[in-house]
């Protein structure tokens, strides 16, 4: 696992051991970043699965002026923390080991830009885009990026949040929802 592009551009990632994190395959990454590539200069980012924080750092790596990552267990944060300073992207970051719905649920700040990557098909990701909306942590045209297992059906969402287009990679389904000004898609 390496970064793709970018000031970090080659750098290896480390990896968490074991089979509890699915880390992003490098076509998935490639194909998220070509769909989100105008959207990530200076913006801030949320990682909110980070595991290995692949994704997170990919996007600052990428130019985004911040990113701050989540994930639950102890070791991930630990992973995330030794690779942006591999990468020598810590001074961009924020990590935190917690659980996301406390995270969502204390949020203060607004992302221009989320990664969602939660374990499959255990009604995580459902639950963070529905807490996600409700309570409004997107900046105008903000985007989320959703991965699932490619027979999931994602939920619409409330105003001013549209659930916009679906990229299938195999297995894996990507999908976009964007916090719209107007009419957007």
């Amino acid at each position: 696992m390496r970064v793709i592009t970018g000031i970090a551009r080659g750098r290896k990632l480390k990896e968490l051991p074991g089979l509890e994190t699915r880390p992003t395959t490098d076509k998935v990454k490639e194909s998220v970043f070509n769909i989100v590539q105008f959207d990530i200069e200076g913006r801030q980012v949320l990682d909110l699965f980070a595991g290995t924080g692949q994704m997170g750092i990919e996007a600052l790596s990428r130019g985004a002026a911040f990113c701050t990552f989540v994930d639950l267990r102890k070791e991930a944060a630990a992973v995330v923390r030794e690779n942006l300073a591999h990468t020598r992207l810590a001074d961009s970051a924020k990590v935190i080991q917690g659980d996301y719905l406390a995270f969502l649920t204390g949020c203060r700040e607004k992302f221009d830009l989320v990664f969602l990557d939660p374990p499959y098909n255990k009604g995580i990701l459902e639950k963070a885009l529905e807490t996600i909306a409700k309570i409004d942590i997107m900046t105008e045209n903000g985007i989320i990026v959703c991965e699932s297992a490619a027979e999931s059906v994602l939920p619409e969402l409330e105003g001013p949040y549209e659930k916009g287009r679906e990229y299938r990679y195999g297995k894996i389904k990507l999908t976009l929802y964007h916090r719209t000004v107007g009419n957007r898609m």
